[in-house]
């Protein structure tokens, strides 16, 4: 069952969405708190599963990696959770997601090249039992977007 946040929560985690880096003394100068219960809350929060804090990089500052998304058809819509975690256990996958429309999934991942591309569908994705057509779409500039790097 997932963790219910309270406001407190949220503010800690508007603070993490700022600034990653900030420290439980500062959080408890920002938020009125005293210093422990912040370094509980975090955590509470870390162990929830439902928040994680990472060092994200703009995909631009990449010279030699390419962001793409690939759309994904799956064959039985009943497997939708489990082929969608199966996915996103990928090395190269940044998000998996389940979408309306003409594809049940969408796939965010981070290659080397338009190779690894390639090599993504054929060697990764082509071994996940019951994942049908593809599209896959060049993400050529973004705005506002951070990944994981791989």
């Amino acid at each position: 069952m997932k963790e219910k946040f309270d406001e407190t929560d949220w503010d800690i985690i508007g603070l993490l969405a700022t600034d990653g880096r900030m420290t439980a003394k500062t959080m408890s100068k920002k938020l009125g708190l005293a210093e422990a219960t912040i370094r509980n809350r975090l955590t509470k929060l870390a162990r929830s599963n439902q928040v994680r804090i990472a060092g994200l990089i703009n995909p631009d500052s990449f010279e030699d990696k390419v962001v793409a998304l690939v759309a994904v058809e799956v064959k039985e819509v009943a497997n939708l959770d489990i082929i969608g975690q199966q996915i996103s256990e990928l090395q190269s996958v940044q998000n998996v997601t389940i979408a309306s429309g003409r594809y049940d999934l969408i796939i965010e991942i981070l290659v080397d090249s338009n190779k690894g591309i390639i090599k993504f569908l054929e060697d990764e994705l082509a071994k996940i039992k019951g994942v049908g057509k593809t599209e896959t779409f060049l993400i050529l500039k973004s705005f506002n977007k951070w990944v994981i790097p791989v």
